[in-house]
């Protein structure tokens, strides 16, 4: 079956064409990163307009890549949410109405789903159970995953997420958007034991996540290290980028180890825009290795937002015999717990 796969959950226009037998065919990305750049962050209603101008030609550009007939395809997923509403209406009224058109099923696919089957698209993939660490700008989570539907949320952040966390304290340093690249980049060239930064929550039980807490602590830090523009000088600006993300990966390493401990299980998914981090994904394999746990994590063109993953996720669910009605549904706000139970 091959499945054609559409994300628009936010500011990216994602399209691929899944095979079940041979796999990942061809997908296509556009990023509105320089749409959005001069407002220092993602405005709705531009996404959504960005997002009718580039699907339907990624569509045709992806099909036409992967010699892909109309009648070729066995059906068609969507991501439903969760995500900015007008976004994902977008993506569902175009997959709906092409699937209706071309008389193939479609079904709806939550999006962070899709991001913790992304490291499936791996030569080498991670089988279940495992416990994921879903990583993002929206999203800080562990989840139990016994199979798919099969999920239970372990613990995740009460405020802000850690990509969030990443890109206000890269706002503070005056780095441009989008920020939380930029202050990796930036804390490579840092001293990170210059400053102490705290690791929240880690001094007690639980798996529970909170980051506003440094947050407020580094813009402390800004201001205390202040010159007259405003920002300190540029080797303190990375000394504070540093020491920020060691707190960061630092208190994620922690809470997954105490994850896989609680679960059980012996291996760890890290999926969403965090998992790129190159300091996470050293410390994560490192640590949990101790734990005679093992790490998977996606490509990095697949750690953002991707059809790839949407295209997968929906050759599972149709492959289980789930279809989205004719009516369109979008959710922004979408836990992941109340999707079906397990269609093992």
């Amino acid at each position: 079956m091959r499945v054609l796969g559409i994300e628009t959950s936010c500011d990216e226009t994602g399209v691929a064409i899944y095979d079940t037998e041979t796999g990942l065919l061809g997908h296509a990305l556009f990023s509105q990163v320089d749409l959005h750049a001069d407002y220092g962050g993602v405005v709705p209603e531009l996404a959504s307009r960005d997002h009718v101008r580039k699907l339907l030609p990624l569509v045709r550009q992806v099909m036409r890549k992967t010699d892909t007939r109309p009648e070729d395809l066995g059906g068609i997923a969507y991501t439903a949410g969760p995500g900015l509403v007008g976004a994902l209406m977008v993506g569902a009224c175009a997959g709906r109405a092409l699937a209706y058109g071309w008389g193939i099923p479609a079904v709806a696919i939550h999006h962070m789903e899709g991001h913790l089957l992304a490291p499936m698209l791996e030569e080498n993939p991670p089988a279940f159970p495992f416990v994921a660490l879903l990583v993002s700008g929206g999203h800080t989570q562990l989840v139990d995953v016994r199979g798919l539907g099969d999920y239970e949320l372990m613990g995740e952040s009460l405020d802000d997420a850690a990509g969030e966390a990443f890109d206000k304290a890269a706002k503070m340093l005056d780095l441009d958007y989008p920020g939380g690249p930029r202050l990796a980049a930036l804390a490579e060239k840092g001293d990170p034991s210059r400053f102490t930064f705290p690791r929240p929550m880690t001094d007690r039980p639980g798996l529970n996540f909170s980051f506003s807490g440094l947050k407020t602590y580094t813009l402390t830090t800004v201001r205390e290290h202040a010159l007259a523009d405003g920002l300190p000088d540029e080797q303190t600006c990375a000394d504070i980028a540093a020491a920020f993300q060691e707190a960061v990966v630092d208190t994620l390493v922690i809470k997954c180890r105490r994850a896989i401990k609680a679960s059980g299980h012996k291996t760890l998914v890290i999926a969403g825009g965090v998992s790129a981090n190159k300091l996470l994904r050293e410390r994560l394999e490192k640590a949990l290795a101790k734990d005679g746990a093992r790490v998977y994590y996606p490509r990095h063109e697949f750690c953002t937002d991707n059809g790839a993953m949407i295209a997968y996720a929906g050759s599972l669910r149709l492959q289980a015999g789930e279809h989205a009605g004719l009516e369109i549904e979008v959710r922004p706000r979408w836990p992941m717990t109340e999707l079906s139970g397990s269609l093992n």
